[in-house]
């Protein structure tokens, strides 16, 4: 069995939905990242039960300027 092909660098594995900035605040440090709805949402719901409520927000503001969350497939059911 050979392996999926990597998609390039900062594409998103779903182009049909809109990207939203994530910024997660973990441990004083703040991380800024964009992912696709789906990836962002489920993210943003396991990230809330492992820490508090308030340590991800979304938006769908400039997400130009941001790498693509790592790993963003790995939240993709």
């Amino acid at each position: 069995m050979s392996p999926k092909p990597q998609e390039p660098k900062g594409v998103s594995p779903r182009p049909g939905e809109p990207d939203l900035h994530l910024s997660v605040f973990l441990h004083g440090v703040r991380f800024d990242y964009v992912a696709c709805l789906t990836a962002a949402l489920i993210f943003t719901r396991e990230h809330r039960m492992q820490h508090y409520a308030d340590a991800v927000t979304l938006d769908l503001g400039d997400t130009g300027r941001y790498p693509r969350l790592p790993c963003e497939r790995l939240f993709l059911g």
